[in-house]
């Protein structure tokens, strides 16, 4: 029988992933559900329902973390800034915890990636971490010393929804975003962004995979692309540097999974930040899809204090 088990919950668009963990971060199970998209009663229950069905198969009850496509505002506790729009406004935290009859603690995803990583994960050991997510969209997230920094506001790390940095003149306004402005970061460094800007340099639209498929094999326009995406990163990263200045970056998402990143995107890192050289390392995420998860359940601490990392 698992101790002190800590259930993680990933609430997605289209799925709800849930894991157990025992105390020393090892996973003891796992159940994935779909969302019931446009129900929040359906989705409080779903939710809910995972976390009992993965204790009832551990033999014990545990903590329950939550990562949300949103965050809940601290004043509140509804949440906002959700693109599962159903979930806005609505007191997603207090409901569960009426639920499933003790607290429950709900963060951003983007949050939760950076705690999985900075507990156990490419991160671990660096006191504040920034965790980014390269994927359909952009997102980011602050870990200080292994725990989630919201700020007063919620919004703590969505650097997604600042204008993408030293715009040139053909970049500028930029598209139009669904936050209501033009020219946000996500909208230039997702798998998406990379996607428009391919097919409007060149007239071809591709998926991302096909894109660096074609940059591999020597395609000189799928290279530029790369290049140009390489170089807003780079700029992104600088405006968080110039604010933050975090010990580490670690990013998720599907383009995480490009090796060139962490070869190209430090070295123009240094270009666009005051003062220089940038010694800031850019990690990949090393638990990957299951960073979310696993942040969830972090959401309660598992240490005491993050170890300082190793000179």
């Amino acid at each position: 029988m698992a101790a002190g088990i800590r259930i993680g919950i990933d609430l997605g668009g289209t799925k709800i992933e849930g894991r157990a963990f025992d105390a020393t971060g090892h996973e003891l199970d796992r159940i994935r559900v779909g969302t019931p998209k446009d129900d929040y009663p359906g989705t409080i229950e779903a939710i809910a329902s995972t976390a009992e069905a993965l204790e009832d198969r551990a033999g014990e009850r545990g903590t329950v973390g939550v990562g949300i496509p949103g965050t809940v505002v601290r004043s509140t506790g509804l949440v906002k800034n959700a693109n599962s729009i159903w979930l806005n406004g609505m007191p997603l935290e207090r409901d569960l915890a009426a639920r499933l009859g003790r607290e429950v603690r709900c963060a951003n995803d983007a949050n939760c990636l950076a705690i999985s990583e900075a507990i156990d994960g490419a991160a671990a050991g660096y006191p504040v971490v920034f965790g980014v997510i390269l994927g359909t969209g952009c997102g980011g997230g602050v870990a200080i010393e292994g725990r989630v920094h919201n700020g007063p506001n919620g919004v703590a790390g969505e650097w997604g929804h600042n204008p993408l940095p030293l715009q040139t003149p053909e970049e500028w306004p930029g598209p139009e975003c669904y936050c209501g402005r033009r020219g946000c970061i996500e909208k230039w460094i997702s798998g998406s962004g990379l996607e428009r800007d391919f097919q409007s340099a060149t007239g071809r639209a591709l998926r991302g995979p096909e894109i660096v498929a074609l940059s591999e094999q020597g395609d000189p326009e799928a290279e530029a692309a790369l290049q140009r995406l390489e170089d807003r990163v780079a700029r992104s990263l600088a405006g968080v540097v110039h604010v933050l200045d975090p010990d580490a970056f670690v990013i998720g998402g599907g383009l995480s999974r490009l090796p060139r990143l962490y070869a190209n995107v430090p070295k123009l890192l240094s270009q666009y930040t005051f003062g220089g050289p940038v010694e800031t390392p850019i990690l990949q995420a090393v638990h990957g899809d299951a960073s979310g998860v696993r942040g969830a359940a972090w959401l309660w601490p598992m240490v005491a204090s993050v170890p300082k990392p190793a000179v």
